[in-house]
């Protein structure tokens, strides 16, 4: 977390007291850098002259023999962006007990004695603290975990209990505590006694604090569950916000903000980046304009002497502008820090480029796209949307594209995991099933893909968890054929070939087969214009005259007929049989649909009973037509 203090948006001017000694000077030798001169009996520096503060200058014209910095910029709610719901929260929480403390004693309720920030590195939670305090005109006290620790025993509850002593004497304040996680872990899972000592200091000093609502205290972790319990109780941190990553109108404010000081080009379309920039957070976005910016910086540097700083033309600094291609080499180079040990991807499939299956492209669209753009139609029929997807299918009938295309289409980051890499020693089968219960109920889904859904484990399959399953076929004809266009969409093919013609002869092929096929007489098309470039090359050099420029080369039909002569089917009709008798043992254990209930009085009486229909289909799992296959 930043530590740089900023200025206060009220009229009296803002000072930072922050006194680093001397190092050259007799009285400051032994002074850690950094820290005050100001020594104790045990000869540590002490704690709140460690601390950089922010602090109103008094009217009365106190002086102090500390420098007064004055800060280069104000601090305010206006830059802070893409949390205005979180923002709302806290400002109940914190600028009310400071700004109105009788409004909590008039209602006979006591005020909120702190809250815990918590989200990914970067979020902003630091900034918040801040812009509050410049807003408020608190006294702001910053408190990092490390700071206060302290070889000597008793000595860092001793720093932390000056610290709220300081925080008391300049009421209204604000005590907020940077990784708190590192000083308040839970005390049964910690062995060390410090650890412990300054827990329980912290949690009586929380319950013992005089000024009732003009001392606030802000907690920010990014790992909420290592803190103990005892903190996270009402009465100590009254409230816990989640600042969470920002969605896409969130990142186009962050991007406002950081972007309104820049010169930007025409070109620069900030939504379209806030779109693309799935898992980004503040801290993420404000690199990738500083990226962008520097990359501006090096097209420019081509005819900048390193040296010649002086002597650079105006005309040269007033033409350098941030373009959209600059942001694109940036995003090319950047990742969500919260995801950079995850491959993630904004995957740029489309269903265009998946040929056929439209009838599992609707159920996808009801599944995901429909939670996504429609989340009010879900809430208002108290619906929760599916946890998870599980297709299954022969290998090489897109399963894996599918997942990439619904992603891209909901604009949503995806994370492809292979499943020996979640196999460990401390991984089993109840971990996985309790992971799948607890997923957030926030727009997150799970896909799972499989062409052997007979060894899956049944609990994994239950409503609730990857509770919809859908068959992906071999494909059809009229799939083949699709599949067959959106392979040769972006190549050059000639008027003799008849894609219909392939998808006909190509009964039984995958997906991936047939993507075999025309990468095969791509390869063909290529290696006979090569030879032909050869030719002409060797012509050139033994004849003087220019030769006519050679026609655009294309995918011809022999080229075709030379491939599919090593076309090969990658599914055997064992295979097909396998998922016939899987789909057979799927629908008598889920039991048939009734078809035939109806209600009392709609016409016929409810039909069922203990024996139940006899000829029904299921309505809960969606499985394709095996008739084309």
């Amino acid at each position: 977390m930043a530590s740089s203090a900023m200025g206060l948006c009220s009229a009296p001017p803002l000072v930072m007291y922050n006194q680093f000694p001397d190092q050259s000077s007799d009285s400051n030798k032994g002074t850690k850098r950094g820290f005050s001169p100001l020594q104790d009996s045990d000869g540590d520096a002490t704690l709140l002259n460690a601390m950089k503060r922010i602090k109103l200058s008094s009217d009365n014209g106190d002086s102090s023999e500390e420098p007064k910095i004055k800060t280069k910029k104000d601090l305010g709610y206006d830059d802070v962006g893409g949390m205005r719901k979180q923002m709302n929260q806290i400002r109940e929480l914190v600028e009310l007990p400071l700004k109105h403390p009788k409004l909590f004693k008039s209602i006979g309720v006591k005020p909120p004695k702190g809250i815990l920030l918590y989200g990914p590195p970067g979020s902003g939670k630091t900034l918040i603290a801040r812009a509050i305090a410049n807003e408020t005109g608190a006294f702001f006290l910053c408190i990092n975990g490390p700071e206060i620790m302290s070889k000597l025993a008793g000595k860092s509850e001793s720093n932390l209990r000056k610290a709220f002593e300081e925080a008391e004497k300049n009421a209204p304040s604000i005590v907020f505590i940077d990784e708190i996680d590192s000083i308040a872990p839970k005390r049964e899972k910690t062995n060390g006694e410090v650890e412990r000592r300054i827990v329980s200091q912290l949690l009586t000093l929380m319950d013992g604090m005089k000024s009732k609502g003009r001392v606030v205290v802000i907690g920010a972790t990014n790992r909420p569950n290592s803190i103990d319990p005892a903190l996270r109780r009402c009465g100590r941190f009254d409230k816990e916000i989640d600042i969470g990553v920002p969605d896409e109108a969130g990142r186009l404010e962050v991007l406002r903000i950081h972007t309104k000081n820049m010169k930007l080009g025409v070109d620069v379309d900030l939504e379209k980046i806030a779109k693309e920039t799935h898992g980004y957070v503040g801290a993420d976005l404000a690199a990738l304009c500083t990226e962008a910016a520097l990359e501006c910086i090096r097209e420019k540097m081509v005819v900048i002497e390193w040296e010649d700083y002086e002597g650079m033309d105006a005309e040269i600094l007033g033409s350098m502008k941030v373009a959209n291609e600059h942001f694109r080499i940036a995003l090319g180079a950047s990742n969500p820090s919260a995801l950079r040990e995850t491959v993630v991807e904004v995957p740029n499939v489309t269903w265009d480029a998946i040929g056929g299956l439209e009838n599992v492209k609707r159920e996808l669209q009801e599944i995901v796209q429909y939670p996504v753009e429609h989340p009010e139609k879900f809430e208002k029929y108290g619906m929760s949307p599916s946890k998870g997807v599980l297709f299954y299918g022969p290998p090489g009938c897109g399963k894996t594209l599918l997942a990439k295309a619904v992603a891209n289409e909901c604009q949503a980051n995806f994370i492809s995991i292979k499943g020996p890499e979640l196999l460990t020693s401390g991984f089993g089968e109840s971990e996985a099933n309790k992971w799948m219960d607890c997923l957030p109920r926030k727009l997150s889904l799970l896909s799972g893909a499989t062409n052997r859904p007979d060894i899956i484990d049944p609990a994994l399959l239950r409503p609730g968890r990857l509770d919809q399953l859908i068959y992906i076929p071999l494909p059809n004809e009229e799939s083949r054929y699709e599949i067959f266009k959106a392979c040769l969409r972006k190549s050059p093919v000639s008027k003799d070939v008849d894609i219909r013609a392939l998808a006909k002869y190509t009964r039984g092929f995958s997906g991936a087969d047939i993507t075999e096929i025309c990468q095969r007489a791509c390869k063909y098309a290529i290696r006979e214009n090569i030879g032909k470039d050869i030719e002409r090359e060797m012509s050139m050099s033994e004849n003087s005259e220019d030769m006519e420029e050679d026609e655009v080369a294309e995918i011809r039909a022999a080229h075709f007929v030379e491939s599919m002569k090593y076309a090969r089917k990658s599914v055997g009709d064992s295979d097909i049989r396998k998922y016939k008798a899987y789909a057979q043992t799927l629908q008598q254990s889920r039991g048939f649909g009734l078809d035939q209930f109806r209600f009392a009085g709609s016409g016929s009486e409810a039909a069922g009973g203990d024996d139940g229909p006899k000829n029904s289909n299921s309505k809960y799992v969606k499985l394709s037509s095996f008739n084309s296959l």
